[in-house]
């Protein structure tokens, strides 16, 4: 039976919906604060799943955190390596981002912690941030593969590393950082291709020290004292630009739509979706932009004609850092352009909350549009209106059943998800946040 049923548009959507804050910015906030010595005060902190599994986390080292007013929290930080050992297992539930950015902290900490997560979480590869958390003296025990639950030692006397990133990953990259703000001397990392920057534009927030310098070879490395003492800060997280997304996708694929979304995180290194869209030819606009703690905001409006103006592109590998999490949104605009859209270098979406090709693929697929995934491409073949009126099956993925959901509003029948209990790790007012402009999901 089917979870939530997402119905066309009977009319246009319009207003200025209600976005969650940012994922990525709302964790590194908490846990930069949790090592900055004072009381720091976070505004609009997102109220997910995903972030109040890490605040549980950061609680149960000692951290105070207290909710003073509907949308601030006071954060009373411990310093750097002031942690305490945790007094229970450290369950993150879905949030890859809490669980690889604590097991930076907690490595060079002198404690030992167990960390866990739900079932999706516990398939998702740890190995990529263990292995260079080795090289500051941590040890870690886990199931065969190096997945969750596993128990991490802290080293007692932590080392400063020279590491070169194998992948694009902004979170083993942010593990890293976290680790060597304990560790004496200077770490350096080798970044050869970029990703997200949120903890490096975040850290002076908090009185941090960190410079970026280009190496001959094209890398970027990046160089962090190791022992900094951090202080308490003022912050207000921006809204989610991959939250935003699934709102922009429905503004262009429903006939004479026009919302603006506020206050949204336009990182150049988070904006590849939106960059995909202009290529689409749709009518998308930033807006008011400007800097807030060192990260570019803007105000986007995204408009639809009589019908859907898209065009098929083929998007880039390179650009899939910057974009990762809006894959399957992307395929779902790609569903109403006219010809085909193919998505490059997309192989980190195999290990995501779920194997996000395969699943992005089979959804399509159910509602009538003609789509094919390989190792690490996607191709979609769009031809105006699809169809509609199948069941996406969400495999536990808040981002698939999210983009299901969106398609149904633009479709010419409904359609249905079979789960949605997931949503709540990103987008806790998503069926509500749809109804303020216009769109209908009801219950199955």
């Amino acid at each position: 039976m089917p979870s939530l049923v997402s119905h066309p548009a009977a009319a246009p959507l319009a207003g200025r919906p209600h976005t969650p804050a940012d994922k990525s910015l709302s964790q590194r906030a908490l846990i930069l604060a949790a090592l900055s010595l004072g009381a720091s005060r976070i505004r609009n902190l997102l109220a997910g799943e995903d972030v109040r599994a890490t605040a549980q986390a950061l609680r149960a080292c000692g951290v105070s955190i207290t909710q003073t007013a509907a949308r601030e929290h006071h954060i009373q930080g411990l310093g750097t390596g002031g942690l305490h050992a945790p007094d229970d297992i450290l369950d993150f539930a879905n949030s890859g981002t809490g669980a690889r950015l604590m097991l930076g902290v907690m490595a060079t900490h002198p404690h030992t912690a167990t960390f866990t997560g739900d079932a999706s979480l516990r398939r998702r590869p740890m190995r990529r941030v263990l292995a260079p958390l080795a090289e500051f003296g941590a040890t870690a025990t886990a199931r065969e593969g190096d997945f969750l639950p596993l128990t991490l030692t802290g080293a007692r006397e932590p080392l400063p590393i020279r590491h070169r990133l194998q992948t694009a990953s902004a979170q083993v990259k942010s593990a890293l950082l976290l680790a060597g703000l304990n560790a004496p001397g200077e770490t350096i990392l080798a970044e050869p291709r970029p990703s997200r920057d949120h903890t490096e534009r975040m850290l002076p927030c908090f009185g941090g020290e960190i410079r970026a310098t280009p190496q001959e070879d094209g890398a970027t490395a990046l160089h962090l004292p190791g022992e900094q003492n951090l202080h308490a800060a003022e912050l207000e997280i921006p809204a989610d630009p991959s939250s935003a997304a699934f709102l922009a996708a429905a503004a262009l694929i429903v006939p004479r739509s026009d919302i603006t979304i506020e206050n949204v995180a336009v990182n150049p290194r988070r904006a590849g979706f939106y960059a995909c869209l202009r290529e689409m030819g749709a009518d998308l606009a930033f807006a008011n932009e400007r800097i807030r703690h060192n990260e570019p905001i803007a105000d986007i409006r995204a408009r639809c004609g009589d019908a859907p103006a898209l065009r098929g592109i083929a998007v880039p590998a390179e650009r899939a850092a910057s974009m990762i999490d809006e894959y399957p949104i992307l395929a779902v605009v790609a569903a109403f352009a006219e010809g085909e859209t193919r998505m490059e270098g997309l192989a980190e979406l195999r290990v995501k909350e779920s194997d996000r090709l395969a699943a992005v693929t089979d959804l399509l697929r159910v509602n009538g549009v003609q789509a094919e995934s390989g190792a690490d491409h996607l191709i979609v073949s769009g031809a105006g209106k699809p169809k509609g009126g199948g069941m996406a099956a969400s495999h536990g993925d808040h981002r698939i059943a999210m983009s299901a959901l969106i398609l149904g509003l633009g479709a010419s029948a409904p359609t249905a998800i079979d789960d949605d209990s997931m949503i709540a790790t990103s987008f806790p007012d998503f069926p509500a946040t749809i109804a303020a402009i216009g769109g209908e999901i009801r219950p199955g």
